[in-house]
């Protein structure tokens, strides 16, 4: 199995099939958008085409479904850039758009524009300033065991309101960050400005191995604590949900995910970061 990609495929009751839309009962498929912008990163965008109830969901139906052939334009007000389509092996799906010119900074506003076939997507959205993340440590409950959990440390900024979420990327085993299982924060919820938590790996799709929500010995773990918005925050918690109530990510138990796309769902993301390399006790 090659190494998974992170989402958005919503599954709605309604028919769709490659680059082609049809109508079944008069309802439309959807687009369906994963992208975001980092401080000091160019953009990155996966598009898909929604997924019928009744169909198989497998990394080959997914295939199936995926947009490569819309045109996808970033602006900063200023600055416009269209971005390029490639493929990477390593990603289910294997198609990204990605940016190369137009970086993101801190405090502009994004604005995304998909044209495809007769449809228009489009979306804003700003980078918040980013917050250092202080540090982060592979602790075992027990010095014998084999797996462990990571403790994140960062100061919450008193005089700004702050959305987080943390994210982790095994290195080897994971082509991306994957959010944190419950790793969406708020900052009003802080008891005080020092935060320190537990981080349990999120949920990826067709994982290579079963799901656990720990790490292990042997890992080389990179985390990430992303500063976002409040629209990314209410998408990633209606996510979460989706997770939680139906215990398939890919089958949600309804379609009440939140979205800021303006005709399509999904998500438009500008996130601050800081990032710090977790490495794990050789396996034994």
């Amino acid at each position: 199995m090659k190494k998974g990609f992170l989402l958005l495929l919503v599954v709605l009751t309604i028919s769709c099939s490659g680059d082609d839309f049809v109508k079944q009962d008069n309802v439309e498929s959807k687009i369906v958008v994963e992208g975001w912008i980092e401080e000091g990163d160019f953009a990155q965008v996966f598009l898909s085409s929604s997924i019928p109830v009744t169909n198989v969901i497998d990394s080959a139906n997914v295939l199936n479904h995926v947009i490569r052939s819309a045109k996808i334009t970033i602006s900063d007000g200023q600055t416009s850039e269209v971005l390029r389509v490639k493929n990477d092996k390593d990603r289910i799906p294997p198609f990204v758009y990605f940016g190369s010119t137009l970086k993101g900074e801190a405090g502009k506003e994004y604005s995304l524009k998909i044209e495809y076939l007769n449809r228009i997507v489009e979306a804003k959205t700003t980078i918040p300033k980013s917050v250092t993340l202080k540090s982060a440590a592979y602790v075992k409950k027990n010095p014998a065991d084999t797996t462990g959990y990571v403790f994140v440390k960062f100061d919450d900024p008193v005089a700004e309101k702050n959305y987080y979420q943390v994210a982790t990327k095994i290195d080897g085993k994971e082509a991306i960050f994957v959010p944190a299982f419950y790793g969406n924060l708020d900052d009003r919820n802080f008891q005080e400005a020092s935060v320190s938590m537990q981080v349990n790996r999120g949920v990826l799709l067709f994982p290579r191995a079963k799901f656990t929500p720990y790490f292990a010995d042997g890992d080389v773990i990179f985390v990430k604590l992303r500063t976002q918005n409040k629209d990314a925050l209410d998408f990633w918690n209606s996510w979460q949900n989706e997770i939680v109530n139906s215990k398939n990510p890919i089958y949600p138990s309804n379609t009440s995910l939140k979205s800021n796309i303006k005709g399509g769902i999904g998500i438009w993301a500008g996130y601050g970061h800081s990032t710090i390399i977790v490495k794990t006790p050789s396996k034994k």
